[in-house]
């Protein structure tokens, strides 16, 4: 029965053993925590996943042989596993070369019917055709642009008696013209960047048909007007050709009346009779790139010409002599052709599929190309895939074997084949095709795979090979890249979304007041006993009531047409333009390597950046530097190398031990380490190939080892390193032999094995030179030849490579480096098991300090073993069936009985800052998922380096094959969060976490099974798993599904997403999350240009969310609700009056009140407020990062906010209509010139002055930040109006006259206005009031702490009120150091004996207090820095002579010592003021007690920058710290002083006890003025001015006055 349920179930083969394995008898997924134990569990869940995999072929095979016939036709012998996992959408498409097209693919005219596209891209939003329509489209999908362009329609009749219809379209054109510029703008340098990548220079095969394009592709445009004929050259590639033409590379040559511009490998002024009539007639192993390597070397080449840069031309003439053999391949030597095709120059843009292109070393790829020749005798080629995925290191490709003996143009005249390719994709890792051809000798008709090995991709470059010819198959859009690239797409922000609620919401208010306003009218109108009657004859439009209602409703709605702001809009522009302008000014965010700073490319979703829930970061390049470095080893179970790493200081971090890991005392360490060893080393043997520089295994013992003759350890070692210098695929190259004969550069395929060479060359075994039959290298100066035998390849599967070697004794000897687990299982029988046990007792030390493992091993290998070995390995490279199957067999069969030598441990550099980064955004409560597709144990190595994955984590491995097993780990998965967090719950107002408040999980899965979990029934499933842990880690992904798993949470969980990344295969996430975040590099901006906020670094990324997008939300938040609240005020007040007339629609305002009320009245307040308001400092923000939380939570914005501004405005424009109302019809007041105020205009003016008042001080009341801005627009907006009203009064007018001299002479305006907005504003001042001060929220405690606590203290920031006292802080005394003259020195009589204060930070990073000698105390010499006095040259001859004078001689000073304040009072010498220095030598890097324990007196703070190293010198000690208590660097501040004068600059050591004044060099260190978040700890003491003058100015050094 087993043996039919297996036949029923081929995809569920070792299902069981998962199930075993990964999830627990109660269901629950198994988890890991630390760093080793996680990457041990990924290599074995891949392990079981390949083994299943096998266990299905085999078990599919047995059962449907008759399939696997079938499928035998169409065998791809070298694809990737999985490649016909899935069929592909879309028809293959025939490449067709010198070969006629089949009937069925030509028209009646015999041109192709297949068309491709162009190889031209654009990444814009719109062209020049479709940007009017599409971006007038854009704009109207704003509710509240359609709703006034309506009204712009209506107001068009007269019947609806607008006063003026022509000037209210404007607000409208307005609006719609500067966004569309705006919108203009941005797409423009997207056209830009395009243009310049379209346009960018390739060589390709000219006078040459390419049967695959018809013979004119102009369209029925172009050919009707007569545009591009065939074979003309464009004015764009005769440009290119005249550029480079006048470099001096090319020449004319004319042949047959037919001029022809060729390739000239000499100047043009040269002769050229040597180069024959086509130029040279020579092959392309004939040119040399200029800085190409020579792998192999190559003997009697011709002497290498300069590099040449394009026209058209002619690498090779005819043969020079006979072939030997009539055809290799798909070329055929026998076939007669022209000669005619010529190289020649053109643009990306210009290419077709089925073109032959030429490139050269160092060229990027223009599209998707197929390689059909290379200049390596081994036909391969390396590709740097930066500008794609960020990654340096170089990928192999090879050519296809049947076309790899073209070398020049004739033959691929000769040559003839059909590519049959899948149609595009935009799988990166994954391509499927089959080369055919006819065998000319024979007749047969052969094929040959072709698999992403042979495929260049479009935008990587071509490195370490001199030419490559290849076939163009995808162009343009159909491109790999741009597949996974999409469409740029239109983002607008979350606030901007809910907008359109809230105008509708005005609008649904607007109706019903015009409606009641056209119901009442008409009913009012009907009534036939009113005064109206004798009143107002012929006032009605028309004789129906109903007619005349209608009319009020329209009227009405052109009067309270401000409900619904059309200046929101303007002023939203304004905001955000100015808050990316202030974005781009930063200059926290700028980065120098680069010249670059953060650079906002869309303005309208700053707003968004205060709200980002999840993070989604590539890893390579964004994360990390993508350098390696060789930070450790074990060798023979001993450890070597004293590196720590940003795992380990991160781990003392949370571990509170804070004081271990200083990194500036580490660095001065390890630098002092380094030279111990490289002296050392430099005595034991001569390295002449050793680069000091980028040595970074640091170990002394190490050097002693190999110095060590008798020690056993010195032969183990040397066996280790010569390993490293012999196992890898590494070239090397000399860039200037003949300046620097021994300076060798590394490349490698990954940047680990360039590491682990580079770090044996520079301890004394480096790899000089690979030829095809031998490997040179040194031992420790000896140099040593090994014959190369055999490679066997490092890949995902096998997880390690080989090489066999023989050694100059003949021995044959294999190397084998790999995961450790992979090794283990292959070591010998009979291995000694303490080194076993040693070696992985030291790897999982290493890979919990976040460091990358490989272990080293070796056997001897017989000769009977090694040829036997050989037969079966090249017949299983020969095999066509299951051809990757039966190598890994052969592998094994030699890869087993391995010796340790030991293990390596690299750490891929990150980026500056990058954990301190995302422990700021983790407190933040934005999550942080890494998407890459690296490794799986990769991404685990720089998830615990950068604190992302944490040791005290449950991290729960997905790796499945199928989709059932899938869907049994994410359930299993489920049941172990819910297991120990409870059922999960999705609740808005939770949104965001806090870190450590509860267990942590973590997941980690692959691209396969990422596949599966994406599907529609699992997705909902894994989208749960994940949002509940704190981090995911997705590996092996492909550009499309990082779009999707952005696409899955920001949809799924309607969260706020960015994506940040460097690659151009990060695209497709940047477009797709609500932010897109581009990092700047050396080369390869492509994810810079699609993003919208571009910078150079990704710590830059607290100070663009946590500060800048906190403030950009809470400034358009609160820009919003006084937007509509001071719009309802106006409205409505306008409103109330129609109670009083009838309904009939009269203005209550002046009509010039009614068009500047929202364009000069109250705009700039509301446009101030969102411009430069600020709730609390930036710094405040950086320190306690929880603030951002309520972004998260949307708590700034909410709907309730918006209706109680709202009801505020409804409040108190009733105030400010009825007051004046209510004073109106009490008495008519009579103005001072006896003029009564009782017309329309006086009351209107009255209430239209007290809403503006109103509207304009409630801003202000809601405004944090005031600045001089802010007062003169708050307060001038109103006087603004207030002058208007006395402008307009001065003119002629029929509504208007006098109004100056009637109201503002009458105490009664004045006191209606005053009493309306005191009425009016109060209750809202109260209640903010109680709130802050009974409710407050954390901003406020912290805006608090901020203006009247210590908070200033804290973050070391002066308060305002002391910038005065520091007056004395600006004179020359401080800035302007000098000596004084002997005259001045003999004026001394005091001298006082102080024993020098060290000033080097004490490993808190806080500066070593003076707060001991100036309180009365005495410094504890056992707590002295050691080296106090080392580093310090001899004196100047001056500083000699003024030394050897008595102490009181060897005081500084600046002017005469009448100058000098008195000294203050020194406590009486005790027994710590005598030492020496050695007594301070024995506590090197201690602390001191906290300096809240000593006495509050007065006490300066100096600390050393971290980012200036000062010499160790004494400080001039300026007052700048407010309290006297236990500082951390973020709370000091100080000004910067002065620097020590060169005569003093070198002091030398001092070997007695110190008495003198003299100042060190530590008393020129410039305060720290960066900040750390953390250790703010209060204690306020403010000290009165002469409290730190009676201190008088102290020198930290070996004397303080």
């Amino acid at each position: 029965m087993s043996f039919f349920r297996r036949r029923t179930f081929p995809e569920d083969v070792d299902t069981d053993d998962e199930v075993n394995d990964a999830v627990d008898p109660e269901l629950r997924l198994r988890t890991v925590r630390t760093a080793a134990s996680t990457i041990a569990e990924s290599i074995r869940t891949e392990q079981r996943v390949e083994r299943r995999k096998t266990m299905r072929r085999k078990g599919s095979r047995f059962f449907r042989r008759g399939a696997e016939k079938r499928r035998t036709d169409t065998a791809d012998t070298g694809t990737t596993s999985g490649a016909a996992a899935a069929p592909i959408p879309g028809a293959r498409r025939n490449v067709y070369v010198n070969y006629t097209l089949p009937l069925d693919e030509v028209d009646a005219h015999g041109e192709p019917l297949t068309r491709y596209v162009r190889n031209k891209v654009r990444t814009t939003k719109y062209t020049v055709v479709t940007f009017i329509p599409k971006n007038l489209y854009e704009q109207f999908r704003r509710a509240a642009n359609l709703y006034f362009l309506a009204l712009v329609v209506v107001q068009v009749f007269p019947i609806f008696g607008a006063p003026a219809p022509q000037t209210s379209a404007l607000p409208l054109l307005f609006i719609l013209t500067v966004t569309a510029i705006k919108d203009g703008i941005e797409d423009y340098r997207r056209a830009i960047l395009d243009e310049e990548v379209n346009n960018s220079a390739v060589t390709k095969l000219g006078n040459w048909r390419n049967v695959n394009q018809p013979r004119d592709p102009r369209s029925w445009y172009e050919k009707l007007l007569g545009i591009n004929p065939p074979g003309k050259v464009t004015r764009g590639v005769r440009k290119l050709r005249e550029r480079e033409a006048g470099e001096g590379m090319q020449i004319v040559l004319s042949k047959g009346g037919e001029e022809r511009i060729s390739v000239s490998t000499l100047p043009v002024n040269d002769s050229s009779s040597e180069m024959g009539f086509y130029g040279a007639g020579r092959k392309l192993e004939d040119i040399q790139s200029v800085d190409s390597h020579s792998y192999p070397p190559q003997e009697n080449k011709p002497p290498a010409v300069p590099d040449w840069a394009g026209g058209s031309g002619s690498l090779s003439a005819y043969q020079q002599s006979v072939h030997s053999r009539s055809s290799v391949g798909v070329v055929d030597y026998n076939k007669r052709v022209t000669g005619a095709a010529r190289w020649e120059r053109t643009l990306w843009k210009k290419l077709e599929v089925g073109d032959i292109v030429l490139l050269r070393e160092n060229e990027q790829v223009p599209a998707d190309i197929v390689v059909l020749s290379t200049s390596d005798p081994d036909n391969m080629c390396y590709l740097e895939t930066k500008n794609l995925d960020g990654e340096t290191n170089l990928k192999p490709r090879r050519s296809v074997k049947a076309t790899a003996s073209i070398t020049s143009e004739e033959d691929i005249e000769r040559a003839s084949f059909v590519l049959d390719s899948e149609p595009p994709h935009a799988n990166l890792y994954m391509y499927h095709g089959v080369l055919r051809y006819k065998d000319t000798s024979t007749g047969e008709q052969k094929q040959e795979s072709v698999s992403i090995n042979e495929l260049l991709l479009r935008g990587c470059t071509l490195r370490n090979t001199s030419w490559v010819i290849g076939l163009v198959v995808f162009t343009g859009a159909d491109s790999k890249i741009m597949l996974n690239g999409g469409d740029t797409p239109s983002k607008r922000s979350k606030i901007e979304k809910e907008t359109n609620f809230n105008v509708i919401v005005n609008f649904v208010l607007l109706i019903m007041m015009c409606l009641a306003s056209g119901i009442l009218s008409g009913y009012l109108d009907s009534k036939a006993d009113t005064s109206a009657r004798e009143f107002e004859q012929g006032a009605d439009p028309t004789s129906s009531y109903v007619l005349n209602g209608i009319i009020t409703f329209v009227s009405c709605l052109i009067a309270f047409q401000n409900i619904v702001p059309v200046s929101l809009y303007i002023s939203i522009e304004i905001v955000k333009t100015i808050q990316a302008f202030f974005i781009s000014q930063d200059i926290d965010m700028y980065y120098k390597p680069f010249d670059a700073a953060c650079t906002p490319k869309t303005w309208n979703i700053s707003d968004d950046l205060g709200q980002i829930e999840y993070i989604f970061s590539d890893k390579t390049g964004t994360l990390t530097q993508n350098v390696m470095e060789f930070q450790k080893c074990s060798v023979n179970g001993i450890a070597y190398g004293e590196g720590v790493t940003e795992a380990q200081r991160g781990a003392a971090k949370r571990a509170g031990q804070v004081d271990a890991m200083d990194p500036e005392e580490q660095d001065a360490h390890l630098h002092i380490l380094k030279q111990r060893m490289l002296d050392k080393m430099a005595q034991t043997f001569k390295n002449r190939y050793a680069q000091p520089d980028h040595l970074t295994l640091i170990s002394p013992r190490l050097a002693d080892d190999l110095a060590d003759r008798s020690s056993p350890q010195r032969q183990h070692l040397i066996e280790f390193f010569r390993a490293l210098a012999i196992c890898h695929s590494v070239l090397s190259e000399r860039p200037d032999p003949n300046r620097e004969p021994y300076h060798l550069e590394y490349k490698a395929e990954s940047p680990d094995e360039a590491a682990l060479v580079a770090a044996a060359r520079d301890v004394g075994f480096p790899f000089v030179h690979r030829a095809k039959d031998a490997i040179d290298i040194e031992v420790m100066g000896q140099p040593e030849r090994y014959i190369p035998l055999q490679l066997l390849e490092f890949n995902s599967t096998r997880k390690r490579m080989s090489v066999v070697v023989r050694n100059p004794q003949g021995q044959i000897i294999l190397y084998c480096k790999g995961a450790d687990s992979v090794i283990y299982q292959r070591l010998a029988a009979d291995h000694d098991p303490e080194l076993k046990a040693a070696t992985a007792r030291d790897m999982e030390a290493f890979a919990n300090g976040g460091l990358r493992t490989l272990c080293i091993a070796y056997r001897y290998l017989s000769e009977q073993e090694y040829v036997e070995w050989v037969r079966k390995y090249e017949a299983a490279t020969n095999s066509i069936n299951d051809r990757d199957e039966e190598i890994d067999k052969a592998n094994d069969l030699i890869e087993h009985s391995l010796q340790i030598l030991g293990a390596t441990a690299l750490e891929d550099k990150l980026q500056e800052g990058v954990p301190d980064a995302i422990e700021t955004l983790h407190k933040a409560g934005i999550k942080l998922w890494i998407l890459t597709g690296d490794k799986v144990q990769t991404a685990i190595e720089i998830g615990f380096s950068c604190n992302l994955l944490k040791s005290d984590m449950e991290i729960m491995i997905l790796s499945a094959d199928s989709h059932e097993a899938t869907r049994l780990q994410i359930e299993g998965g489920l049941n172990k969060i819910a297991s120990v967090l409870g059922p999960p719950s999705v609740n808005g107002k939770q949104r965001g976490f806090v870190p450590g408040a509860q267990a942590a999980f973590a997941v980690v899965i692959d691209g396969d099974t990422l596949r599966h979990a994406l599907n529609p029934d699992l997705k909902e499933l894994f989208l749960t798993l994940s949002t509940q842990c704190e981090t995911v880690v997705c590996c092996r992904v492909s550009p499309a599904q990082k779009a999707m798993v952005v696409n899955l949470v920001k949809e799924g969980r309607n969260a706020m997403t960015l994506s940040i990344g460097d690659g151009a295969n990060d695209v497709a996430m940047i477009q797709e999350a609500n932010i897109g975040c581009g990092l700047l590099g050396h080369e390869g901006s492509q994810a810079a240009m699609s993003a919208d906020y571009a910078f150079g670094q990704f710590r830059f990324l607290t100070k663009l969310l946590l500060v800048h997008g906190r403030w950009s939300y809470q400034r358009v938040a609160d820009m919003h609700a006084n937007f509509f609240y001071k719009n309802v005020i106006w409205t409505f007040a306008m409103f109330w009056f129609m109670f009083f007339n009838s309904f009939d629609a009269t203005y209550l305002y002046q009509y010039t009140f009614i068009l500047l009320y929202n364009l000069v009245f109250t705009s700039l307040p509301v446009i101030a407020l969102g411009a430069f308001d600020q709730d609390i400092n930036a710094k405040a923000a950086l320190a306690f990062p929880q603030l951002y939380i309520r972004g998260i939570r949307g708590l700034e914005y909410t709907r309730l906010k918006f209706w109680l501004y709202m009801l505020d405005g409804l409040y108190q424009s009733a105030v400010v209509f009825f007051i004046p109302y209510l004073v109106w019809t009490l008495d008519i007041a009579v103005s001072w010139n006896g003029k009564t105020i009782e017309s329309l205009s006086d009351f209107g003016t009255t209430v239209s002055v007290a809403a503006i008042i109103a509207a304009n001080t409630y801003v202000g009341l809601n405004t944090h930040y005031w600045t001089v801005i802010t007062w003169i627009i708050v307060i001038g907006s109103s006087v603004v109006m207030l002058l208007w009203i006395a402008i307009y009064s001065a003119f002629p007018s029929i509504d208007f006259v006098d109004e100056v001299v009637v109201l503002f002479g009458e105490v009664t305006f004045w006191a209606s206005v005053l009493i309306s907005v005191v009425i009016a504003l109060g209750p809202r001042f109260i209640v903010k009031f109680a709130r802050t001060t009974y409710w407050p929220l954390d901003k406020d405690i912290v805006r608090e702490m901020w203006v009247l606590g210590d908070l200033k203290d804290r973050l070391g920031i002066p308060h305002r009120r002391d910038r005065k006292k520091g007056k004395l802080e600006q004179t020359p005394i401080f800035h302007q150091p000098h000596c004084r003259s002997e005259s001045e020195i003999s004026q001394q009589e005091e001298d006082y004996q102080t024993p020098p204060i060290p000033r080097t930070p004490i490993s808190d990073g806080s500066p070593r207090p003076t707060a001991p000698l100036m309180a009365g105390e005495s410094p504890r010499p056992e707590k002295l820095e050691e080296g106090l006095y080392d580093h310090r040259g001899s004196p100047t001859p001056s500083a000699r002579a003024q030394m050897s004078a008595s102490p009181s001689l060897q005081r500084l000073s600046y002017y005469s010592v009448s100058g000098i304040p008195a000294p203050s009072p020194l406590p009486e010498p005790n027994r710590y003021h005598s030492y020496t220095r050695d007594s301070t030598r024995t506590t090197a890097y201690q602390t001191d007690p906290p300096m809240s324990a000593v006495s509050h007196a007065s006490i300066t703070y100096t600390p050393a920058s971290p980012t200036q190293s000062a010499p160790p010198s004494a400080t001039l000690q300026v007052p700048g710290a407010r309290s006297p208590r236990s500082v951390s660097p973020a709370e000091q501040y100080e000004m910067r002083v002065r620097s020590p004068h060169e005569q003093w600059a070198g002091y030398p050591p001092q070997q007695e006890a110190v008495h003198t004044p003299m100042a060190t060099e530590d008393s020129y260190a410039t305060a720290y003025d960066g900040f750390e978040s953390g250790e703010l700890t209060p204690g306020p003491n403010h000290q009165q001015e002469e409290s730190w003058r009676s201190s008088t100015y102290s020198y930290s050094g070996p004397h303080a006055l």
